[in-house]
């Protein structure tokens, strides 16, 4: 037997008729709904008929355990946030074309990540850090349903991790504000209140994010099955191929296509259906 979940509480007399002609009985579970079959749809089932509904609709690997997670890593470009900040600040050089283009492409997989961001914060040389904050109070918002989540996962014992290809000034401020438990993203290297158009150290990218969560499983002696990875682009995969579930949110076409579950409809709090 398979659990299927539908992330809405609300089905309307088609989107009722048509899941139970092809699953059977469903059933209400807090605040979405679910059935058991005995054959799972497919991949590509599963992606016509989201597509048909305008629902999220998942399948739970046959050995996820959701009473065993005991933590969340999650991106925070386009995934937790809904900006790309590198972009927002290269706005401020004038440079926002060119490097929001080299981000979509990277996020893609067209291009390594760790050599996209060497480009493109190599174009933001000479800004004034005070752009970094602008950014921060002005264009940072939060994708919807953050808050609801990450109180959703405290409220059941699970930690919260946010990993980034981003910069620090944000994941540092996300952290404070928001209550997560921990936090990894590259530094900005600055020199006399100007960005120097590099970074400090290594950059975080897929397999450093990867290893972020092998190290916290380490910390915490947890084992990867009882972790769940979020991301949207390709530099997250690594990552949500080791996690013992892998959620896709608004995610590029290689990421939903590899990971075990996406969401395309509904904001992050419906993460949550995955432990309820």
């Amino acid at each position: 037997m398979a659990t299927l979940i539908i992330h809405t509480n609300v089905l309307n007399f088609e989107q009722s008729k048509t899941l139970e002609r092809k699953f059977g009985k469903l059933t209400a579970v807090q605040n979405h709904f679910r059935a058991e079959v005995e054959t799972a749809p497919t991949h590509e089932e599963l992606s016509q008929l989201r597509e048909e509904l305008l629902l999220d609709i998942n399948v739970l690997p046959a050995n996820f355990d959701a009473d065993a997670i005991k933590l969340v890593i999650s991106d925070m470009d386009s995934t937790l946030i809904s900006i790309e900040c590198i972009d927002e600040i290269a706005d401020f050089i004038n440079v926002k074309p060119q490097v929001a283009a080299i981000t979509e492409a990277a996020m893609r997989g067209e291009l390594n990540f760790e050599q996209s961001l060497t480009q493109r914060v190599s174009l933001l040389k000479g800004l004034d850090q005070s752009a970094l904050q602008h950014v921060y109070d002005e264009r940072l918002t939060l994708n919807p349903g953050a808050e609801i989540w990450i109180d959703g996962l405290k409220a059941n014992g699970i930690k919260f991790a946010l990993v980034s290809g981003g910069f620090t000034f944000f994941t540092e401020r996300l952290q404070k504000r928001l209550g997560i438990d921990f936090t990894r993203a590259n530094t900005l290297s600055i020199s006399d209140g100007k960005l120097d158009g590099t970074v400090v150290d290594g950059i975080i990218g897929a397999k450093a994010k990867a290893d972020f969560l092998i190290e916290l499983c380490d910390q915490m002696e947890i084992l990867m099955s009882q972790t769940i990875a979020v991301g949207d682009g390709a530099n997250d995969l690594m990552m949500m191929q080791e996690a013992g579930l892998s959620v896709a949110y608004h995610a590029k076409p290689k990421v939903q296509e590899q990971a075990d579950t996406a969401l395309n409809y509904r904001g992050l709090d419906a993460i949550l259906d995955f432990i309820a």
